[in-house]
């Protein structure tokens, strides 16, 4: 057992290093207004798990400089004590990720016995509502003194001073600490019992635990890696900490299990992860200026790069020539496009892994020919996709900036150095969806990936929601060739909305003879040279139908409650299949305030697939109210304002 205060001083003094390893704060105000509440009544709010191991001397972030010895890292209970730091420090700790407002500006008001957030209009003035910061900052002494000069509160002084010093004795409180010990508690050992003791909270993965053992003995890491990542992001592409952390395993260990860093020293992780960044940054300039994938939506089978991360390290840093590279993008490519990763990452790479020990790329692709059954010909049914979440969406954006598919308005092949100051480039329904929602089709079939194409901004106004009917034949008049670059079908009776599904059939075998003939070209070293593609501005749809607007509201309400900013039109993928179950509306794969809860899924077509990512684990809601309801009542229960069924004030971080 240890009292709160000392657990704060530990903090101070960094013989409890708090979360540097793990994921950022992300509790919202009302579950800081309710762990406050549970705590001032008496209520239980969970034990503290720690890990208890050795370090070697170095910096602790925050705090100077510390002495060997035993640590405690705290793993189950990060949220509260960061909660409880702030308000009673009235600052973040020094490792502080997130928004310090949470946990800012919080009031107990004497009368009542509640705990609000402050509000000017309603609070400026009256002395009832203390500041509870304040309170353990200075003492009882000040807010004693205000409340006897006020003749409001004066009269109660005796029952408000009781109350400030039970709130203030929330110091003394105890809090029962598990600990794991012992030379052989290593990272899977710790995962494993983290996870049973914490099984309604926070997941912590292996990665987690590898970056804890890391940051203990060079408390920069995690800062550092945040730094590429944030380069990227400036780049336009999204990565997060456990994705750059498989490419630095790849380097320094050629291993997928992250338990293979525990036996890695600081410095080898340091030059790991300076490696490793060079090969994916070099990579992705190769993504971007040979396949035109350039932004972070189209970016396509991310788990793929850390194995050629392994491959660039095993070959000296580089591609030998321009063949070799290609052929890197094309297993790259159709590893993505078949869901090489969508089941058990680590089985994946390890198979991967020891395929490039024993071999070249040639070996890789044809370890995923033998895995796809002897076929990697795309088909006209695979672009059967719907929405930007497909996973043929990307290879709809790199036919068109590789095989010079031109803009329906100018006629001028879609790169940048050709287009000028019409450098951005906007998603088109050629068909559009108001027309095909008044002749009755369905929403999959509306957003089919092969009804869309991609146009300068410029262009797509221009068109607007005008029928093919009646703007293709202006196009092929204009602009000759134009229609055949954008694989669109030119037989006139397709362009009628009463045959649309007939223009998708064709258009989809389109589409795919010129996927399958610019990857085998890649493959063979046979694709043109040209000079690298310049990156284009991506700009969404102007035509925004009302369910989008509907999902973006609420998105915007939920960001406001504390909720995680979701993945949009996202695909999500049957682990075992492989076989891809649904485009979600919105996906919360962390929860809705990451790691805590299970992963959550807005999908407002029912279908079949619904049950299975039940069995999957995933929380799903089919209607926006039904989601906007779920967060309010629940932050409600975690302020405490609604009862929940058989309440004890228990808060789970």
């Amino acid at each position: 057992m240890s009292k709160l205060a000392t657990i704060l001083d530990q903090i101070d003094s960094g013989t409890m290093l708090l979360p540097e390893f793990q994921r950022g704060y992300v509790w919202n105000r009302d579950q800081v207004r309710g762990l406050m509440r549970s705590l001032y009544l008496g209520y239980p709010v969970g034990a503290l798990l720690v890990w208890e191991t050795e370090t070697d001397p170095g910096s602790v972030r925050g705090t100077g400089q510390v002495g060997a010895g035993v640590k405690l890292l705290l793993l189950d209970g990060q949220q509260r004590i960061t909660s409880l730091y702030g308000v009673v420090r009235g600052r973040p700790p020094a490792f502080f990720e997130g928004e310090a407002a949470t946990f800012t500006g919080l009031r107990f008001n004497v009368d009542e016995q509640t705990f609000e957030f402050h509000a000017p209009a309603k609070m400026n003035g009256d002395q009832r509502w203390v500041d509870v910061t304040g309170l353990f900052v200075e003492g009882l002494a000040p807010q004693i003194t205000a409340l006897s000069a006020d003749p409001v509160t004066a009269p109660h002084l005796a029952v408000y001073v009781e109350r400030l010093s039970k709130l203030h004795n929330i110091l003394q409180r105890e809090f029962h600490q598990e600990k794991i010990t012992g030379h052989d508690m290593g990272v899977d050992a710790v995962v494993e019992i983290f996870n049973r003791v914490n099984s309604g909270g926070t997941k912590l993965s292996k990665g987690d635990l590898a970056l804890a053992k890391i940051c203990a003995e060079w408390p920069e890491a995690r800062a550092t890696m945040r730094k590429y990542l944030q380069t990227w992001d400036k780049a336009g592409f999204q990565f997060n900490l456990d994705w750059l952390l498989r490419n630095v395993n790849a380097v320094a260990t050629g291993r997928a299990q992250f338990d293979a860093l525990e036996n890695v020293a600081p410095d080898e992780f340091a030059g790991a992860l300076r490696d490793s960044t060079k090969h994916v940054s070099g990579f992705l300039d190769a993504v971007s200026g040979r396949l035109g994938l350039d932004h972070n939506r189209v970016l396509m089978g991310r788990y793929a790069i850390p194995v050629v991360s392994r491959f660039l390290h095993l070959n000296g840093g580089g591609f030998r020539d321009a063949a070799e590279r290609d052929r890197m993008l094309y297993w790259y490519v159709q590893a993505a496009l078949w869901g090489r990763f969508a089941g058990s990452t680590e089985t994946v790479l390890t198979q991967d892994y020891e395929t490039l020990n024993r071999g070249s790329v040639d070996g890789l692709i044809a370890s995923l020919t033998r895995w796809r059954g002897g076929n990697l010909t795309i088909d006209g049914q695979d672009f059967e996709g719907f929405g930007r979440g497909s996973r043929f969406y990307p290879l709809l954006y790199l036919l068109t900036r590789v095989l010079d598919a031109r803009d329906l308005g100018t006629g001028l092949p879609l790169k940048s150095e050709m287009l000028g100051h019409l450098t951005s480039l906007q998603v088109h329904h050629i068909f559009p969806k108001a027309l095909l929602y008044k002749q009755g089709y369905r929403r999959a079939e509306v957003n089919a990936v092969a009804n869309f194409c991609f146009l300068t901004q410029q262009t797509n106004l221009k068109i607007g929601k005008r029928s093919p009917e009646e703007y293709f034949a202006e196009v092929e008049a204009k602009q000759p060739g134009a229609l055949a670059s954008q694989w669109i079908p030119l037989e006139r009776d397709l362009w009628k909305p009463e045959n649309y599904l007939d223009f998708l059939s064709a258009r989809r075998e389109l589409l795919a003879s010129a996927a399958n003939g610019f990857l085998a070209k890649l493959r063979d070293g046979a694709a043109p040279t040209t000079e690298p593609l310049m990156r284009m501005a991506a700009v969404d749809e102007e035509d925004i139908d009302e369910r989008t607007q509907q999902v973006e509201k609420l998105v915007a309400e939920l960001t406001k409650l504390g909720c995680a900013e979701p993945e949009l039109d996202v695909e999500i993928t049957d682990p075992v299949s492989r076989r891809p179950l649904i485009i979600a509306e919105a996906l919360w794969p962390d929860g809705l305030q990451p790691g805590l809860g299970e992963p959550v899924v807005l999908e407002l077509d029912e279908g079949g697939a619904l049950s299975r990512l039940n069995e999957l684990g995933y929380q799903v809601f089919t209607s926006v109210d039904a989601l906007r309801q779920f967060v309010l009542r629940r932050n409600a229960q975690s302020a405490g304002v609604v009862p929940t069924t058989g309440e004890s004030g228990l808060i789970a971080a």
